[in-house]
């Protein structure tokens, strides 16, 4: 391990002269001492274009130019801003102006994306033209030189996903990159003949702080996936003798939906790390593909990670650490424990979920130029996460959620993410998504999207037999769609599934109160019920602050 390295800069640098392979891509194989050698080149025309700590954007899928210019920025004491390709428009050109890049850094097979854009100061650089190569072709001879960096220099400029509102820039600077990585090697025993295989995209911070930043402080190969693909998981984890992986949203769920072979476990991968995978597609990945999942929480930020450890209970994410508390919002006043019956039903949700707060030290290290986001991640001192946690009386703390993700029905308080952990057993569910939609009257009501095969009455008869299933957690609601919609990094778009809400596209079935059975949800029903009758005395807005709005923390 390069444990005596403080700065990324330094870990790039120490793999010159180490000629083993290190990098592949679509065939393409670069040894360590060439990435290092490469890195010094971008480097040094970056230090020729721009003055020192600049900010560069990084427009590309997952191609050895990714990892290049982390390196180069990382050499240059400059720092790169991740851009997601999946953004148009406006709010395309918001992130690169947002996060001030001088350059942008992209592919012909990105051009058409900024076609019109007004983009004032910023420099196009398109990795596979003529023009690239020969103005890089000057600095062939640079070498790695890491004086220039410290740990507190910026690396990363991160966009946050959100509900709501433009996403938001994280900063991650070179000592936070470089001891996140020692500790990732430190924790899963990395190697340096280890191949970690990247498939998450790179702009998102899973696939570079958990996935490449181990592989590099640890001397390990890094294999790259231009776009994750479920099909082709295998073949690539066989073609590079991958050992890890990371994972976000539902990227376990689609491996799991392909064709069962006899060779599914025919490779040399040992372990997956991420998150969102759930305790039954985590097993259901184990007894398939021979594989260990291991589940963790940290917040996007950096400011709160709970570790899984052995004799951690079922359900639970792992001990809280200390200073992790979970506190009310309203109040600030801790939550009490978490009660949970003999069938493993949360029995006090109402009282006992609340807000993930980090009261300790923690590494977050703010937003760029969001002072406002930036002041409520630290309210009174502390980092809020944002997300909804209970924890029960041994310290174990078990995930409810997003901030949006807490649903009132009825007076009482659920979690989606504990009802999303039941439905995953449904036989028929290749992935299933749970949220609110308006109660016409007051609160909400439970929805649930599910993808794959729909049984209204099998889904009834698994339901009634969930012995955790609570009184108030059955879903009203079923959508059943062919694919989950997803972000660019996997994760469920909830935020269009509540927009949408009964009204959309796909086939809804719904449970009338009072009864079991599920039906077809027609045109009649949401004008009769959903809707609810009219109530002209309060007024639109007033029914509206009653529950029509998805509720927020």
């Amino acid at each position: 391990m390069e444990s005596n390295r403080r700065t990324v800069a330094e870990l790039v640098a120490g793999r010159w002269g180490d000629h083993r392979p290190g990098l592949w891509c679509e065939g393409q194989t670069l040894t360590h001492h060439q990435v290092a050698q490469g890195a010094a080149a971008r480097a040094a025309l970056l230090a020729d274009l721009v003055p020192p700590r600049s900010h560069i954007g990084v427009l590309l899928d997952n191609t050895p130019e990714y990892p290049l210019w982390l390196s180069a920025a990382a050499l240059a004491g400059a720092a790169v801003a991740g851009i997601n390709p999946t953004r148009r428009g406006p709010e395309l050109a918001r992130d690169i102006l947002h996060t001030e890049c001088r350059i942008l850094i992209t592919e012909r097979a990105h051009l058409p994306l900024l076609d019109g854009l007004e983009l004032p100061g910023v420099r196009l650089l398109s990795t596979d033209s003529a023009d690239y190569d020969a103005l890089l072709a000057p600095y062939a001879d640079a070498r790695p030189d890491p004086s220039r960096a410290t740990p507190h220099d910026r690396l990363l400029l991160y966009f946050t996903s959100g509900s709501t509102g433009a996403p938001k820039a994280a900063i991650c600077t070179q000592g936070r990159l470089a001891a996140a990585g020692r500790s990732l090697a430190d924790q899963f025993a990395v190697r340096p003949d280890d191949v970690h295989y990247v498939c998450m995209p790179m702009f998102h911070g899973n696939a570079v702080i958990a996935d490449w930043a181990p592989a590099l402080a640890a001397g390990a190969g890094v294999a790259l996936r231009r776009r994750f693909s479920a099909s082709g998981f295998l073949a690539d984890v066989r073609r590079y003798r991958a050992t890890y992986f990371t994972y976000v949203g539902r990227a376990i769920q689609y491996l799991l939906a392909t064709e069962p072979g006899p060779a599914d476990r025919d490779h040399a991968l040992r372990l997956g790390f991420g998150t969102e995978a759930g305790a039954v597609d985590a097993a259901a990945f184990e007894r398939r593909f021979g594989v260990r999942l291991v589940e963790g929480y940290g917040s996007s930020e950096g400011g709160a990670a709970v570790q899984w450890s052995p004799g951690t209970p079922a359900g639970a994410v792992g001990r809280a650490a200390p200073g992790l508390v979970v506190l009310d919002p309203q109040t600030c006043a801790e939550c009490p424990p978490a009660v949970f019956d003999a069938g493993g039903r949360l029995v006090n949700g109402d009282e006992a979920i609340g807000e993930l707060v980090n009261r300790g030290p923690n590494p977050f290290e703010g937003y760029w130029r969001n002072p406002e986001a930036e002041a409520e991640r630290r309210r009174a001192g502390w980092y809020w996460t944002g997300d909804l946690f209970c924890r029960d009386a041994e310290g174990y703390l078990y995930f409810a959620g997003r901030g949006d993700d807490r649903l009132r029905v009825d007076g009482e308080n659920l979690s989606a993410a504990m009802i999303e952990n039941i439905l995953a057993r449904y036989e028929g569910a290749d992935a299933v998504a749970v949220y609110a939609v308006p109660d016409p009257v007051t609160g909400d009501q439970v929805m649930a999207t599910i993808a794959g095969q729909f049984d209204a009455a099998g889904f009834a008869e698994f339901l009634a037999a969930q012995p955790d299933l609570g009184t108030k957690m059955a879903p009203r609601f079923v959508r059943v769609v062919e694919r989950m919609p997803v972000t660019a990094t996997n994760k469920i778009h909830r935020a269009g599934l509540r927009r949408e809400g009964v009204r959309c596209a796909d086939p809804v079935w719904w449970r009338p109160a009072g009864e079991r059975a599920y039906r077809r949800l027609t045109e009649a029903d949401v004008l009769a019920y959903v809707e609810g009758p009219p109530a002209p005395t309060r007024g639109p807005s007033s029914v509206r602050r009653q529950g029509l709005e998805p509720r927020t923390r």
